[in-house]
């Protein structure tokens, strides 16, 4: 192997930061502007991107999902890896975990280890959801319907709330407890007035909607969505998860994805190119096209824009390199020399 002088060395050698650590340095806007920027740069073709690996465990209702990138010109190029084990609250455990491994984009040696437990995961879905909404939904948003009373349910309405100034909230959930928790919780923490509704009312009286479940099975529907909506779906990252009904894809007049190739696999588009509602040049631009001005985002306020978002690898290496290079400038974390 040949050897790296010193010199070329990252300083410090690995930086290891562990959650709560890395969740004293970076805040949710800054991580909104960081994606944008990693979109904005996907679409003018300065990143490297590779196909996003998923490792399924039947028996234990396990799926690692293992996504990696380089932003051109960055310092760092990261690896992640989160997992979701549907049995671990059984066991007294999270659901999610994970860990980002990060690289020095001059030497290739590791220079960090994020055991961030997939916080990273949420704080960047969120972030990308509010860019999409940003570049997609109309300017004035009298109503959000967010779909999902979980973890993922509470960055995406805190990322958008940067984005966008709104009226009121009204929350979707199977489970009533939990939207009556995430009712309460949200409503004192940004002081807005947050309802639980169903599905079909909530979407009916709603100009933007955020879908956030796993669900396998579509359960909005293309009828109940009126001209002017904007609905973002994150959701469906891989082939078996499904929330929105297929046709709402043909519907819209705008459909814009994170990445073609990653949503004809595992997103929302790959079920209405399955169902041939949809061909692959029905959609319109992928997100980092809009982000980077290449391609406009809304034109109307009449239109139905959709943006199916399957997670990509910019979004881990946009925060990550944010992560570090504030962890670097505030010494935070431990040292090792070498591992």
């Amino acid at each position: 192997m040949e050897h790296i002088p010193e010199s070329d060395r990252d300083p410090g050698g690995v930086r290891i930061l562990h959650e709560q650590e890395i969740h004293d340095l970076i805040g949710v806007a800054e991580a909104r502007e960081a994606v944008r920027d990693a979109f904005a740069r996907m679409g003018r073709g300065e990143t490297m991107v590779p196909p996003v690996m998923i490792i399924f465990v039947p028996e234990s209702e396990g799926e690692v999902h293992v996504k990696a990138a380089h932003l051109c010109g960055a310092g760092h190029y990261a690896v992640k890896f989160a997992s979701i084990f549907e049995k671990n609250p059984e066991r007294g455990l999270s659901a999610v975990s994970g860990m980002v491994l990060v690289f020095s984009a001059k030497t290739g040696i590791l220079s960090g280890l994020l055991l961030d437990n997939g916080f990273l995961t949420d704080l960047r879905t969120g972030a990308a959801g509010a860019v999409a909404a940003d570049l997609l939904a109309r300017k004035t948003v009298e109503q959000v319907a967010i779909v999902g009373a979980g973890v993922q349910g509470r960055f995406q309405l805190e990322a958008l709330l940067g984005v966008r100034e709104v009226q009121r909230v009204v929350i979707c959930d199977l489970d009533a407890e939990a939207a009556a928790r995430y009712a309460a919780e949200t409503s004192s923490l940004h002081g807005l007035p947050v309802a639980v509704a169903g599905i079909q009312e909530a979407v009916e009286g709603s100009d933007l909607i955020v879908c956030t479940t796993p669900s396998r099975t579509p359960y909005l529907m293309a009828e109940w969505v009126r001209p002017g909506t904007h609905i973002t779906a994150m959701g469906s990252d891989n082939p078996m998860k499904s929330e929105l009904d297929p046709r709402l894809l043909a519907k819209a007049d705008r459909l814009v994805v994170d990445s073609r190739d990653m949503c004809a696999v595992n997103g929302e588009l790959h079920h209405a190119l399955e169902a041939g509602l949809l061909a692959e040049d029905g959609v319109y631009a992928e997100l980092g096209e809009v982000a980077a001005g290449l391609k406009a985002g809304r034109t109307s306020d009449a239109e139905i824009t959709v943006a199916d978002l399957t997670g990509l690898g910019i979004q881990d290496t946009a925060v990550a390199n944010l992560v570090m290079a504030k962890a670097i400038a505030h010494d935070v974390g431990r040292l090792l020399a070498s591992l």
